[in-house]
């Protein structure tokens, strides 16, 4: 059960409805999902939200499919069923395949797995691994 409504393009304020409008149109798409209604509840931060996703998420250096993975593994980390379902759904769209799903649980599930240990045993980082990841090894 949502925490307070979700508001239908029908009951939307025209503020409500420009957004809903440009999301329905840059996703090419006849609806809105249940993320962005309950968003709308505050149409200043449905605005806002609605605004970086866009950018962020636009093609770029990355693909739009790896930004898709991307949030997928971040969404699993953080246990956000809505996220990872509408994430997984992004990326199947885009072009994502089983067995690309499969990895990228394998390398989320590994990544918490060895971050868990090194936070666990305090491990410091090496001033090697340091010179490399700041661009400043030979």
């Amino acid at each position: 059960m949502p925490l307070g409504q979700l508001i239908e393009y029908e009951d939307a304020s025209d503020e409500v409805r420009a957004v809903y409008d440009d999301i329905m149109a840059t996703r090419k798409t006849d609806w809105v999902n249940n993320f962005w209604k309950a968003l709308a509840q505050d149409p200043q931060t449905l605005k806002r939200t609605w605004e970086s996703v866009k950018q962020v998420m636009a093609p770029g250096a990355l693909d739009p499919l790896t930004k898709e993975m991307l949030y997928i593994a971040v969404s699993v980390t953080n246990n956000c069923e809505y996220c990872i379902t509408s994430h997984t759904a992004g990326a199947i769209q885009k072009g994502m395949t089983d067995e690309m799903l499969n990895e990228l649980l394998a390398v989320v599930g590994m990544a918490n797995e060895t971050n868990s240990l090194v936070n666990g045993y305090r491990v410091p980082v090496d001033e090697r691994l340091r010179a490399v990841a700041h661009g400043e090894a030979d």
